[in-house]
């Protein structure tokens, strides 16, 4: 089948909650990849006597998603239960663990649930060859812990700026690829031996088994860089996202869009959906998968920016109008050329991203001028017996063999269908063909029109 889809599934996975001054969203699309490999955490008050820190996680798998899961589930509790992080309890206290504790046990945590799952019988004979990177923010009422394993990443934004941002782990990075190099491996095409794009990572243990060498050692290393910073009354929002995000948006970018949202709804779903369907027009081929932790000072919903969002869809519509009443006899454009059109065009107040922000309301005011329009493909494994894929399958051959006038011709040949139902003759019968004062060249459609049901 190969790496990609014909089609991306668009479908959602969404969540949100609340707690300890903090509200989130989350949002997670397969879209053209063959399998969906992300996996996520979200936790607001940790068990334990930690009832006042949140913990968030993106966990960007692949070659399957049996490392991105169990991690989604369990990392956590090998992070809190390590005798490193907890090493300032004593016996019947619940003394909060100090920074160097904190940061020392998540390292610990990491290693622990990397040598774990190495145990499990799919992953030890070599039947599962998955791994999975991991972008977190563990969230106490003084300070935030970034924590980063491979090429996900987390941004902060402050007092209307991205104040911070994780550090992409890859082979060509000079550290990366000098422990590489060490541990026998070779950078080749930016990827470790040729083959794995990332050079930290959960699992993928064929890259973790040169002898002599320790767990940080190694071709691939599970260690994670932990960031410490002190949380400010200026912090507005952290988001997490895997690859799939990054490959197409910039920090600033992203992190604007974001606050673009976030003053038009304050439903944090709403916003992460608009940001995955974003990436997806701007071209990204990967899963998806986005947190978006906010804080109290949070931008807020503006009738400014709702004023200025719809003035924007106004001023779309009226130039979609434009474009397709002006095709003429060439026939109705289709999306792609609207679009094309519509990008070389200085449209003033779009959004961060550009015009693949507005896509969704560019296609629903193009659907709705165009209700004839060819259907774009069904989905995989729709026979061409039923009726709809017939009649997809006709539609396409009337725009193949009469591009630019099959608008026309199928007009003319429904037309003639329903006399035919009208005058009381068998539903099967094919339709009258058009008269000779038509502008089509060839006239003829492969097979008979698709019967009425």
């Amino acid at each position: 089948m190969g790496a990609f889809l014909d089609k991306p599934k668009t479908e959602k996975h969404n969540a949100h909650g609340s707690g300890n001054g903090l509200q989130y969203g989350l949002s997670s699309m397969q879209g053209w990849r063959v399998e969906m490999e992300d996996a996520h955490t979200a936790v607001v008050g940790i068990p334990h006597s930690l009832e006042d820190w949140s913990f968030f996680a993106v966990y960007d798998g692949h070659a399957g998603s049996r490392v991105a899961n169990y991690c989604s589930t369990h990392l956590l509790e090998h992070i809190t239960d390590n005798e490193d992080f907890r090493a300032a309890e004593s016996a019947g206290s619940a003394v909060e663990p100090s920074v160097e504790n904190v940061k020392s046990g998540i390292r610990t945590g990491f290693l622990k649930i990397d040598e774990y799952m190495r145990n499990f019988a799919d992953l030890r004979n070599g039947m599962d060859r998955s791994g999975s990177t991991a972008v977190a923010v563990l969230i106490s009422p003084g300070h935030m812990y970034f924590i980063n394993c491979g090429d996900s990443r987390a941004v902060l934004y402050r007092n209307g700026q991205v104040c911070f941002s994780t550090q992409d782990h890859k082979p060509c990075n000079p550290r990366e690829k000098e422990r590489i190099q060490n541990a026998g491996g070779s950078v080749m095409i930016q990827r470790v031996n040729g083959s794995l794009a990332v050079s930290r990572a959960l699992g993928d243990y064929d890259y973790k088994c040169v002898d002599g060498k320790g767990p940080t050692e190694q071709l691939v290393s599970p260690e994670p860089e932990v960031y410490d910073l002190l949380r400010a009354d200026e912090d507005e929002f952290i988001i997490l996202a895997c690859d799939g995000i990054w490959d197409v948006m910039s920090n600033e970018e992203l992190c604007e869009f974001v606050k673009y949202r976030l003053e038009l709804t304050d439903d944090l779903e709403k916003v992460c959906n608009s940001v995955v369907d974003t990436c997806l027009h701007k071209g990204s081929r990967d899963n998806m998968s986005i947190v978006l932790v906010c804080y109290q000072n949070a931008p807020k919903v503006s009738e400014e920016a709702i004023k200025k969002d719809a003035d924007l869809d106004k001023h779309l519509e009226s130039r979609i109008e434009e474009i397709m009443t002006s095709a003429g006899e060439e026939g109705m454009p289709d999306l792609a050329h609207v679009m094309r059109i519509l990008s070389a065009e200085n449209i003033p107040h779009l959004p961060p991203g550009g015009l693949a922000g507005k896509r969704s309301v560019i296609e629903d005011v193009y659907n709705r001028l165009n209700p004839h329009r060819e259907n774009d493909g069904d989905p995989p494994g729709r026979g061409d017996s039923a009726p709809h894929g017939k009649l997809v399958e006709a539609l396409r051959e009337l725009r193949i063999n009469h591009r630019g006038n099959y608008r026309q011709l199928l007009e003319e040949m429904l037309c003639s269908y329903r006399l035919v139902k009208m005058q009381g003759e068998e539903s099967t019968a094919e339709p009258e063909p058009p008269p000779a004062s038509s502008t089509v060249e060839d006239q003829s459609v492969t097979g008979s029109p698709p019967q009425a049901e």
